[in-house]
This record gives C-alpha cells, sequence and structure tokens, in this order.
C-alpha cells in the first residue's frame, strides 16, 4: 500500500501547480487545451465482458464522464465491449485504430495475443494504456491495483474464517482464466499466505472467467474430496463464487463454507450481507475507472506534469519493463465494512443491498 502515498502525494502537488497556472502553460495558453490537442478528443475503450458486473456498471460509465468533464464535453469515448471474444476484441482494436482515436485503454481479454494490436497502435502513432490487464507489447501506461495483495487479502480472510482448524483443513482454488495475467498474480498472492497453513485438495483454472466452468469444476471437486470434507473455497471472483455456491447448495450444503470473491457485485454484496459468501474485495471502480480517463486525456493532450503525478509506480511485462503505472488501493469486504466502503463511496445504496429477500440479514449486521 505503501506504493499508492507517492501518488497521492504527487497528485496533490499536481493539483497545485493546476491551481497557480503553472501546469503545461510554457506557451502561456489557456490551461484547457494544450499544445499537442484541445478538448475535442477520441478515447477509444475496449472492455472484456459483459459477464462481470462492474465493466458494465461501473467502468465504462465513470471512465465517460471523467473524459467528459476533463474536457468541456468535447471528448468523446469509442467504448467496444468483446463479450469474452479474443477475435472480437482484436477486430474492435482494429477498427478503432482504423478510424484513428487519439488513444485506446484496453481491458485485454488475452494479455499476450493482443501484443499484435498494440504495436500496429504504436505503429499508427496512437498511444495504448493497459487497463485493470496488463497488457503485452509497447503499453504507455497501466491503471489497475496490486493484484497480488488482491490474492494475499483473500487468502487472509480464509485463514482467518477457518481459525484454529485451518491447519487440518482441506480448501478447493477455484482460479481465474490462466489467459488473464492477473491471474498469476492472484494465484501467486494467495499461495504465499495459503502455503503451509491448508492444504489445498483440488485446483482449479477456470477459462474466460465462466461461472458455468467454475461451476462444473466445483462439482468434480465435490466428487473428489466429499462434500463434508471442503472447509473453504479460494473462488478469484464473484461470478465464480455464486456458481461455486450454487453448486455447493446443489450437493446438499446446509451450511456454505467459507467463500471468497473479488469485485464487490451486488449480488456477491447481497451474498456476503446473507452470509453465504464470507468476503470480496473490493477495488474502488471509481479511482481504477478516472485514474484511467485522466491519464487518457493527460497522455493525448501533453499534460506532462498532471500525466506523471499519475504514474509514479513502475511495473514490467513480460515484453516491457518498467511501464508507468498506477495501483489502486483494495480492500477486503465483509459483512462488517459494507456500509463503510460500497455504500459510503456511493457505489450501491442500502435500498439496492437490502431488498425484501435480504432485509432481516441486513438489519442483524445493522445496516439499515
Amino acid at each position: 500500500m505503501s506504493r499508492i502515498a507517492p501518488v497521492l502525494a504527487a497528485s496533490a502537488s499536481a493539483l497545485l501547480l493546476t491551481a497557480c497556472g503553472a501546469v503545461d502553460d510554457i506557451g502561456g495558453g489557456d490551461d484547457s487545451a494544450s499544445a499537442k490537442k484541445g478538448d475535442d478528443i477520441t478515447v477509444g475503450l475496449l472492455l472484456p465482458d459483459k459477464d462481470t458486473a462492474r465493466f458494465e456498471a461501473f467502468d465504462h460509465p465513470i471512465f465517460e464522464k471523467e473524459v467528459a468533464a476533463l474536457t468541456h464535453g468535447k471528448g468523446k469515448v469509442d467504448y467496444a465491449n468483446a463479450e469474452a471474444s479474443q477475435a472480437k476484441q482484436s477486430r474492435q482494436f482494429q477498427q478503432m485504430v482504423a478510424r484513428k482515436v487519439d488513444i485506446i485503454v484496453v481491458d485485454a481479454l488475452d494479455a499476450k495475443a493482443i501484443a499484435p494490436d498494440v504495436r500496429k497502435a504504436k505503429d499508427a502513432g496512437i498511444p495504448v494504456i493497459a487497463y485493470d490487464r496488463l497488457a503485452q507489447g509497447p503499453i504507455d501506461a497501466y491503471v489497475s491495483h496490486d493484484n497480488e495483495l488482491v490474492g494475499e487479502v483473500q487468502a487472509r480472510a480464509v485463514i482467518e474464517a477457518l481459525g484454529s482448524k485451518a491447519a487440518t483443513s482441506e480448501i478447493v482454488m477455484m482460479n481465474g482464466d490462466p489467459a488473464d495475467p492477473n491471474t498469476a498474480r492472484f494465484k501467486a498472492g494467495a499461495l504465499s499466505e495459503l502455503k503451509g497453513k491448508v492444504r489445498i485438495a483440488e485446483e482449479y483454472d477456470t477459462a474466460k472467467w465462466s461461472p458455468a466452468v467454475a461451476e462444473a469444476n466445483m462439482r468434480k471437486a465435490i466428487r473428489a474430496v466429499g462434500l463434508g470434507n471442503i472447509a473453504a473455497v479460494y473462488s478469484a471472483n464473484d461470478g465464480m463464487a455464486g456458481a461455486v455456491i450454487d453448486a455447493l447448495k446443489q450437493a446438499g450444503a446446509t451450511k456454505v463454507p467459507p467463500v471468497t470473491g473479488q469485485d464487490a457485485n451486488l449480488d456477491a454484496v447481497q451474498r456476503v450481507v446473507a452470509g453465504e459468501q464470507y468476503m470480496t474485495v473490493y477495488k474502488s471502480f471509481l479511482d481504477e475507472a478516472t485514474d484511467a480517463a485522466q491519464m487518457a486525456v493527460y497522455k493525448v493532450q501533453g499534460k506532462d506534469i498532471q500525466y506523471d503525478a499519475l504514474t509514479q509506480d513502475k511495473v514490467d511485462s513480460p515484453t516491457e519493463k518498467a511501464v508507468p503505472a498506477t495501483l489502486v488501493p483494495v480492500v477486503s469486504l465483509t459483512r462488517d465494512n459494507i456500509k463503510d466502503t460500497v455504500v459510503a463511496d456511493g457505489v450501491y445504496s442500502v435500498r439496492q443491498i437490502c431488498t425484501a429477500k435480504y432485509a432481516a440479514a441486513c438489519a442483524a449486521i445493522g445496516l439499515t
């Protein structure tokens, strides 16, 4: 988390400089339009799927709103969702290059497969920012979270839930899509906490983060390990967590063992309220999407001081070293801090969470 502090400090410094009229106004012109580009810009945004609720519900609208705010309503977002198809995302990417957008922000379905498209964009003079997942190829910057920390936070929750029984417990690991570079980081972080503390009875990768695949794999795990022997399930995200819980219930579980998640989807938060899902990792959609929009606009407009203030971290991909990055903090969301996280940040209202089905559970934890 300490890596975030320089970003916040540098951002504050940049804001002070902006307020004093000292940023990027070398020629003494209007700060709203740099020497490179004015407000009339087009930002390409490529998101990976619609199964992950956050992308359509939060990331896209937040990103679009911030671009509009930064460009006085003149900037446009050229948006496309790949709907879990790498071939479709590649076509969408190439179409944006052909349309000569000013910059592309991409959440790559397959980090390696997207590299040739990133190269084509660079050859066409179009910068590329990797969003949420670290794309390969000559990207200009990266916006995401400390993804190993995400796995660590999930694993710590498992250990905490098992308590003194952890050492003798068997758990199942439901990892994400191996084509997603974040999957390896989530897994590495989780294993750094789990190894030597619990027994990993079964472990699965989940193609395209598919809940259907996760549910089928959970059924396999139940047959292999035995329903009563599964003490907890490490699930890398909320979509899979819901499928895992469904499989456990269908197998006859009267009390669902602790199951982790990630993304703070509304249905996952409701499962946490109800005690069916132990936790989810809340990653501020507002911060991530806002930072990405700011980086894109500042990059195109040549506002180097603001852009540099947002990219104080550095990450390595398999093809690039020291990629400028911003890493947004993560939080373990449990029944104890729903009001202080997603409700306080305006992601969901108490009314949205506490529908009739969950009213009693909400009342029991003081979420009213």
